[in-house]
């Protein structure tokens, strides 16, 4: 029971255990893919600013993922990611960010005005 009331307050136990084990993952990267990975997390949780708990969890998952694959095959930093990072990393985050905290704003905004209108 107390762990339903946490979730409430904080969001889903399973979604952040999701999110540490892929950022441990992301961790035990060799160089260079390691620092490449942690360098596009850092920017997607700037970038992508996903309000739900899954779908970054997923994120990150998938992330992880993309970086142990590249590692295994000996793929090349450019390789994976192409000659514009900021363009890789923004695409890739695009895939999950059906729910950002922007959503919420726009959605009040969208409200805000017609309200106003209706007035």
């Amino acid at each position: 029971m107390t762990a339903k009331w946490i979730e409430t307050l904080t969001g889903s136990l399973d979604d952040k255990e999701q999110y540490k084990a892929a950022i441990a993952r992301i961790d035990a990267l060799p160089a260079p893919y390691r620092e490449v990975a942690r360098a596009l997390q850092r920017y997607f949780m700037y970038y992508g600013m996903i309000s739900d708990g899954a779908v970054l969890a997923a994120m990150v998952t998938d992330h992880a993922d993309l970086w142990e694959r590249a590692a295994l095959d000996g793929a090349t930093v450019r390789g994976i990611i192409g000659d514009d990072p900021v363009e890789f990393a923004e695409t890739f985050a695009a895939a999950y960010s059906d729910r950002q905290w922007i959503d919420k704003e726009r959605a009040r905004l969208r409200t805000a005005i017609a309200a106003a209108e209706a007035a």
